[in-house]
């Protein structure tokens, strides 16, 4: 099982949470603090992926997966990768 290094790459509008671009959380047993619910429900599922060996055929680094937090008029977009 591998920690997931959750990486902000674009912050567009007013997040609300505080994250820009560059901030980084380590996702592991625990869920990180400082990192919006919000932004964690939506990354959950991909971070078990990654932690627990699968990839994603549409990413194409095996290790990598962008998602993008559920606030569409102020998106936050983490690069998700693998420890």
């Amino acid at each position: 099982m591998s920690d997931v290094i959750a990486k902000v790459i674009s912050q567009r509008g007013t997040c609300v949470a505080g994250h820009k671009a560059g901030d980084e959380f380590v996702i592991g047993e625990q869920t990180p603090a400082n990192l919006c619910s919000w932004a964690f429900y939506s990354l959950f599922p991909f971070v078990q992926v990654l932690r627990f060996g699968g990839s994603f055929p549409w990413e194409q680094d095996r290790d990598k997966a962008t998602v993008a937090c559920p606030d569409a008029a102020n998106p936050v977009v983490f690069e998700l990768r693998r420890s």
